[in-house]
């Protein structure tokens, strides 16, 4: 079972943090006021599926990986720690603070500031839960090595 609840959890909540932060990129460079704010107030509401995805992400990965410890791992566990600190401490905050911003029509330059702010570090946790995807996939067997580079053991 949680072969199957790991990757379809894991591959939500990175379309979601994608989505996101694609739609915040194009809508800040190409986008009028109203479309800002209408991106800005409906992030938040995405969180309903995103944090119960990510916490069965995280949930669902400590179970498969119970009492295996091979280098992918220990990386993928290295990682979840920044990705969980990087959501709670800077973008849920950030997400909040933009949508009550964009929603009483203040662009002004905290706006820019904490939008920014926003961009790197949703930008650090696609990459960061994009190396975890790359490594569970390696370890399940769906993505070859690059010849040179180390095996690492399989996942059931």
């Amino acid at each position: 079972m949680m072969k199957h609840i790991h990757p379809l959890a894991g591959g939500t909540a990175l379309l979601i943090i994608l989505v996101f932060w694609l739609t915040t990129a194009l809508v800040e460079l190409f986008g009028d006021a109203a479309t800002i704010t209408l991106v800005k107030t409906a992030i938040p509401w995405g969180f309903l599926v995103l944090i119960p995805a990510l916490a069965l992400t995280g949930l669902s990965g400590m179970r498969r990986a119970q009492g295996r410890d091979v280098p992918a791992l220990r990386a993928k566990r290295r990682r979840m720690p920044l990705v969980a600190a990087n959501g709670i401490l800077i973008l849920v905050p950030a997400a909040l603070y933009l949508a009550m911003k964009a929603g009483a029509g203040e662009f002004d330059t905290g706006f820019g500031v904490v939008q920014t702010v926003e961009l790197v570090a949703g930008a650090v946790n696609i990459v960061l839960l994009g190396l975890n995807m790359r490594d569970g996939l390696r370890l399940t067997g769906r993505l070859q090595r690059r010849p040179g580079t180390a095996r690492r053991e399989a996942l059931p």
